[in-house]
């Protein structure tokens, strides 16, 4: 396959992804931001999704030092500068896909173009102020529908593996930046906690970052106890059946990786290895004691040196 396509293919998934994860971050901050707390409570739950997105330094360029619901929704919602918006992630996966529309099947371009397409309209006629809820689940939904369709219609060669690739390396990334930026969050604004009404607001909004990743259910069903943040640690990190943990993750990124990769030696499928046989081993208590900031900082380092060999060895040098 030629890397250029490889390239278009590899950044068409992520872009995809990287929508998805935006629209889940907002959806779960937009949710929590209607439960009773303070003015500054909300603003650091705002101030936080900013640095998941390392979007701090953008954001202040155009609003200033004042960070509120309205403005940050709409620098992560519609503003087509910001090259991590869902807009303009939607529409860079499209053209993306356009300038590989040979490799693709039918069903996948469309479902592409319609997606961006569709979200240019429900913007213009304001479906997102009326109804953002409403308008993140149709995000997700239409990032749902072009895995389901990729799955379902196109030929598992190259092309294939190369898009599982850039879907599950973007799904590590955007986990460990959510669970390092809200658990920080979290246990600074529960320090001294001990009434009840402090436990129920530590209760929604575990069960919040839980639903941020569809693993609500799943922590009910696996645990079967309440919401307690090292469990919470333990399923989004090292659970291996959770389809958004890191692990899981590292596991589809190594088996797509191997399907590329014909260099045994290769030092792409070396570092993948080494990272995901770490997280295999690795036990929560053990992360916990030596510091979960510590760990998921140096976990994403690492994933952004995975990503540069992949680039490096795969694609065009690109700048992204």
């Amino acid at each position: 396959m030629l890397s250029r396509t490889a390239d278009h293919l590899f950044w068409m998934s992520r872009y995809t992804e990287r929508a998805e994860n935006t629209a889940r971050m907002l959806d779960v901050n937009y949710q929590t931001s209607l439960l009773p707390q303070s003015t500054a409570v909300a603003q650091l739950g705002w101030e936080g999704l900013l640095s998941i997105s390392e979007l701090k330094v953008p954001y202040a360029v155009k609003y200033g030092d004042s960070i509120n619901r309205r403005d940050v929704m709409d620098f992560m919602v519609r503003d087509e500068k910001n090259s991590s918006s869902i807009i303009s992630c939607l529409q860079n996966a499209r053209e993306n896909a356009r300038a590989v529309r040979g490799t693709l099947t039918t069903e996948m371009w469309e479902t592409q173009n319609q997606t961006y397409l569709e979200v240019i309209r429900m913007l213009r006629q304001g479906d997102f102020e009326r109804n953002p809820g409403q308008f993140f689940e149709w995000v997700k939904f239409r990032s749902h529908l072009s895995r389901g369709v990729t799955l379902g219609t196109l030929l598992q060669d190259e092309a294939f593996h190369f898009l599982r690739l850039g879907t599950f390396l973007e799904r590590a990334d955007n986990t460990a930046r959510l669970v390092d930026v809200k658990f920080h969050a979290v246990q600074s604004d529960s320090a001294g906690a001990g009434s009840d009404s402090d436990q129920e607001y530590d209760f929604y909004h575990w069960s919040a970052i839980l639903r941020s990743v569809s693993a609500f259910e799943v922590y009910r069903k696996v645990y079967r106890d309440v919401v307690k943040p090292e469990r919470v640690a333990e399923l989004l990190i090292l659970r291996a059946d959770m389809p958004r943990s890191l692990l899981a993750c590292l596991n589809e990124v190594m088996s797509n990786l191997a399907m590329v990769t014909s260099d045994a030696s290769s030092e792409t499928l070396r570092c993948a290895g080494k990272l995901r046989a770490d997280l295999r081993y690795a036990r929560i208590d053990e992360i916990l004691a030596t510091g979960l900031h510590a760990f998921l900082t140096q976990f994403l380092d690492r994933v952004n040196e995975l990503g540069a060999n992949i680039n490096r060895e795969f694609l065009m040098p690109a700048t992204r």
